[in-house]
């Protein structure tokens, strides 16, 4: 619920376009229509868009447990043997904004996949509001199936000109959290960025751990962005997981951004601050390419 939260006072504040675009139709490009095409607003001068020059990119279908699952993927044309990166979406689901930041990998020499992860529970780009998309899709999306589809996608990519020794994960809100988790459930992962994923949270049999719960025994080192101004995710809950990580073997870094709130990477949100979410770039591709991922 508190992925939903923060990611509805990001939505909900009142934006308008400065450059004669008309949102709504921007969205309805970009996002699809229903909830999200309804209230993202949306700066449209500081939408990155990277195109496919140089790249295999589009949609593939993986089988889990009898269920089509697609999969964003982009890589670079003609390479085999790449590093893999794992894109976690946030609870909008795998919208261009995150088809874009898997290019932006693909254009770093990555082989990316972004699954849609919310594919048995429904589409959230369709939800009417945001009571909805909690109620019929995030409350019912258990950890445990995020895992296994996880699991399908890296044995996907090595199977496909992946390198199963470089494999790193990286998420957004709900995805951030998800990057902690997964971590967890795969220490063959050789590091994980998260951006202001949650980390507490009430134990339930769709998530019954969250990462304050699982970081004594991490052992994937994850470099944690968060937004000092994050009104949801407070001080005192990075605290408690600095705390938790320390009885453990795990070398987690946390950068804590004092000019950002919520969903700062985000750049079609009113919520981007773009600064602090090139830094965040910056460092995420030097702790890839410390911790071995490329």
């Amino acid at each position: 619920m508190d992925d939903l939260r923060q990611d509805a006072e990001s939505l909900l504040t009142k934006t308008s376009l400065s450059d004669g675009v008309d949102r709504r139709d921007f969205l309805k490009v970009a996002l699809g229509t229903g909830f999200a095409a309804a209230a993202l607003p949306v700066v449209a001068q500081n939408v990155i868009k990277t195109d496919t020059a140089g790249l295999v990119a589009g949609t593939i279908t993986l089988t889990v447990d009898g269920v089509q699952v697609p999969v964003y993927r982009a890589q670079p044309e003609g390479k085999t043997n790449l590093p893999v990166i794992l894109v976690v979406s946030e609870i909008f689901g795998v919208h261009e904004h995150i088809a874009d930041v898997a290019r932006r990998f693909a254009k770093l020499g990555y082989l990316a996949l972004a699954p849609d992860l919310f594919v048995r529970q429904g589409d959230p780009q369709k939800a009417a509001s945001i009571a909805e998309l909690q109620r019929d899709i995030i409350s019912k999306t258990p950890d445990a199936q995020v895992m296994a589809d996880l699991d399908a996608t890296v044995a996907w990519a090595k199977a496909n000109g992946g390198n199963g020794d470089k494999i790193g994960i990286t998420g957004f809100c709900w995805g951030g959290r998800i990057t902690w988790m997964y971590a967890a459930h795969n220490p063959s992962i050789k590091a994980g960025v998260a951006w202001y994923g949650r980390l507490m949270g009430d134990s339930t049999p769709v998530t019954p751990r969250h990462p304050v719960d699982i970081a004594g025994s991490l052992t994937v080192p994850v470099l944690g962005l968060y937004g000092l101004k994050d009104t949801g995710i407070t001080q005192d809950s990075i605290a408690a997981m600095k705390a938790a990580l320390a009885k453990g073997p795990n070398k987690a870094v946390f950068v804590v951004y004092p000019n950002s709130g919520h969903a700062f990477h985000a750049d079609y949100r009113a919520s981007y601050v773009e600064a602090d979410a090139k830094d965040g770039w910056t460092r995420l591709q030097a702790w890839f390419k410390q911790n071995g991922v490329i």
